[in-house]
């Protein structure tokens, strides 16, 4: 859409330019609010390990990674917004010095029925003793 733009501009089409300059940032500040991420979860080895990374990133594609044993989980916190359509997940940890807390994730970019699996998964593990 920028390239398109970009087009428009350099063949005097200003206000196809304009329409199409609006289009992409609204585009790309949906995606910004959204906070859209690729997700990679898993419970394997007794281990919670979830990966991750933003959808749209203009600094590189770099990864995070949240990994700890499955006892370790105290609770895990689904909060929704805008509407359901926006989900974020915060994990609370058992440590040797008490609680801690990790960064929300945001797990707007999963289908609503693959949120609620994670989310049963993980209530069920932190409801064993």
């Amino acid at each position: 859409m920028a390239i398109l733009a970009l087009l428009f501009f350099l063949l005097n089409l200003i206000a196809p330019a304009l329409i199409t300059l609006g289009a992409f940032s609204l585009w790309f500040l949906f995606f910004q609010f959204a906070d859209y991420q690729f997700i990679e979860f898993s419970t394997e080895n007794n281990r919670i390990r979830l990966r991750y990374y933003k959808a749209i990133s203009f600094g590189g594609t770099s990864f995070n990674e949240i990994e700890f044993q499955n006892t370790a989980l105290k609770k895990a916190v689904f909060e929704n917004s805008f509407f359901g359509k926006n989900t974020d997940a915060t994990f609370f940890i058992r440590t040797n010095k008490g609680v801690a807390e990790y960064p929300s994730v945001s797990l707007s970019a999963l289908k609503k029925d693959d949120r609620l699996k994670m989310a049963d998964v993980l209530n069920s593990i932190s409801a064993t003793p």
